[in-house]
């Protein structure tokens, strides 16, 4: 369990959440809406522990027994509430699990939290269940409702909550935190912080994924000699691609980072805005035998293939059509 010292960027929100505690101005009910892997568990999970501390700090203790407890996910009033269905929280998940558990005192805290993940997969009934609730809570009860979308949730709910939006984390904050905590070089993390926008939790989960960087070797390889490829090589060009349709969209944004690196190499000459930092002989090569429109007719050209994919137009004759654009530019 992370407490907030450990957490990149969310400052505003880390401030508002200590603040409650300290004026004793805590909600029954908060939503964190915010997209996948972007803190919001790490958020709720500290200001759960830190409401729960017998300390009563800036920050969880981690010494105290309900600490200790929290830090292993076993503290009896910190209730993760769970759903078998895999895309719907059911009425009988909340009734069971929250509204009925709720009118049992804590076992040995000031509080009772439930934390619900995902929340944004309660049906209408299960929503009108917590509803309820949320309505008419006991003193003690601190209901998270952890969310890629709030606006899923009925405006009754919304209107009777703190609602707490993640924003993107500043580029340079997830760069640094990369090469602190991974070891990673600063070309490595610059790559894994374009692609995460913001989202830490991406970040992290592509600097220690060994398949992204498999993807990246592939497409940097296939990007540095696609204007030399030979007509009867196309279709080996096409099957490489292909064997990342999985990852198709990341294959695609690693193209598109590649070729705005180009591009803004070509306009600039400077290295030290470039994403692909320890790749500047080749984009160097590239700007040199592009002109500007070939380079926005082969960003254009991938934007089309990416919506022709999503419309489930055939695989093979799309890169194809993309990779000969590519070679004529």
């Amino acid at each position: 369990m992370a407490q907030f010292k450990d957490i990149v960027g969310h400052e505003q929100i880390i401030e508002h959440l200590r603040n409650s505690i300290k004026m004793e101005k805590v909600s029954h009910a908060y939503i964190f809406d915010g997209p996948q892997k972007s803190g919001k568990m790490m958020l709720a999970e500290a200001f759960a522990m830190l409401l729960q501390c017998e300390k009563e700090g800036e920050e969880p203790c981690m010494e105290c027994h309900s600490c200790r407890q929290a830090s292993g996910r076993n503290q009896p009033d910190i209730i993760y509430v769970s759903h078998e269905k895999p895309n719907t929280i059911s009425v009988d998940d909340i009734r069971t699990q929250l509204n009925q558990d709720i009118a049992i005192r804590p076992y040995d805290s000031r509080y009772k939290i439930y934390i619900v993940d995902e929340a944004e997969k309660m049906n209408q009934q299960a929503q009108n269940a917590l509803l309820k609730t949320i309505e008419e809570p006991p003193a003690y009860a601190v209901i998270l409702l952890l969310t890629t979308n709030a606006d899923a949730f009925l405006p009754t709910i919304l209107s009777r909550c703190v609602t707490l939006r993640l924003k993107a984390v500043p580029d340079e904050q997830i760069k640094q935190y990369l090469m602190r905590q991974y070891q990673i070089p600063d070309y490595q993390a610059q790559v894994c912080t374009a692609f995460a926008q913001g989202n830490v939790g991406k970040a992290v989960q592509l600097a220690s994924s060994d398949h992204f960087k498999e993807v990246k070797a592939s497409a940097l390889q296939l990007l540095k000699r696609v204007q030399d490829i030979e007509l009867y090589e196309m279709t080996a060009a096409v099957k490489q691609i292909g064997e990342y349709k999985l990852e198709i969209n990341d294959y695609f944004d690693l193209m598109m980072v590649w070729y705005r690196d180009v591009l803004l190499y070509k306009a600039t000459k400077d290295v030290n805005d470039l994403i692909f930092k320890d790749e500047v002989y080749d984009i160097q090569r590239q700007a040199e035998r592009s002109s500007y429109g070939g380079i926005q007719t082969i960003l254009k050209a991938l934007q089309k293939a990416q919506m022709r994919l999503n419309a489930n137009v055939n695989f093979e004759l799309v890169i194809e059509l993309l990779l000969l654009t590519m070679k004529e530019n």
